[in-house]
Parts: structure tokens; C-alpha cells; sequence
């Protein structure tokens, strides 16, 4: 996992230590072969997203702490399964994306251009301020 990359081929960034996130709880989105979810995305959490999330049945709101789940709140990094991202991203509700901390691995369920129209820290970004007013 040191040596992990991030989908610009760079090497893998932090994503969050608070709230800690990661499928191996070390702050980065790495993954290995007992990560079948593939928690590669290193997503900014909004409402929107967290509502679509829990009517899809996976609520990130809230605490589970016997799974050292701290529950979400929009503004939290969080290190999101690659298929829920592309599933958010079908339906027009897909969280913001931090490119130097998303695991390359993710580039096997969806491609760096739908990435970088949701990318925080990208020139290509065409979000709009999704924490203004």
C-alpha cells in the first residue's frame, strides 16, 4: 500500500484522518484484495449525496461506532466505494472528488474525465460552489 497511486499517477494522498476514513482506516483511500467494495473514491460528503446514499439503503449519517463509523456530515472527506460514486454520478447526485487522494484502483469502474468534471482539485472541475449559499 506505500506505494499506492492516485488515478493521476501520482502517488495516493491522504484523504481524511478526521473522521478517519479508508476501508484499512489509515486516512487513505487504499485497497487490496479484502476490500471488495472498493472504498477508492476520496469523495467532500454534501446533503444531497448523503440523503441519495441513504435511499439507496447505505446510510452514511449515521454513527456505528462498532465499526469505527463516526457518521458523515457534509464538508467530511470520506473514502467512498467506486460503484456508489458511479451510481451518484448516474443519477445526477455525485459527491465532489479529491484526484491526488482517489486509489487508481478506481479507474477500473469509472474514467478519469467523468472524475475531473467532479474534481476539487482540477482545472477541468465545472462543479459549482457546492457549499455556497
Amino acid at each position: 500500500m506505500s506505494n499506492a497511486k492516485n488515478v493521476l499517477g501520482g502517488e495516493l494522498q491522504e484523504c481524511s484522518n478526521n473522521p478517519l476514513t479508508g476501508f484499512y482506516r489509515d486516512g487513505c483511500c487504499n485497497t487490496g484484495p479484502e476490500d471488495l467494495g472498493v472504498h477508492t473514491v476520496c469523495v467532500v460528503v454534501t446533503a444531497e449525496f448523503l440523503a441519495f446514499s441513504q435511499a439507496q439503503g447505505n446510510d452514511l449519517s449515521t454513527p456505528m461506532p462498532m465499526y469505527r463509523f463516526p457518521g458523515l456530515k457534509p464538508g467530511d472527506r470520506w473514502c467512498l466505494c467506486a460503484e456508489r460514486w458511479k451510481e451518484a454520478l448516474h443519477a445526477g447526485k455525485a459527491p465532489a472528488v479529491i484526484l491526488a487522494a482517489t486509489h487508481e484502483a478506481t479507474l477500473n469502474h469509472v474514467t478519469l474525465e467523468e472524475l475531473e468534471i467532479y474534481a476539487l482539485d482540477s482545472e477541468e472541475s465545472e462543479l459549482p460552489d457546492i457549499f455556497g449559499a
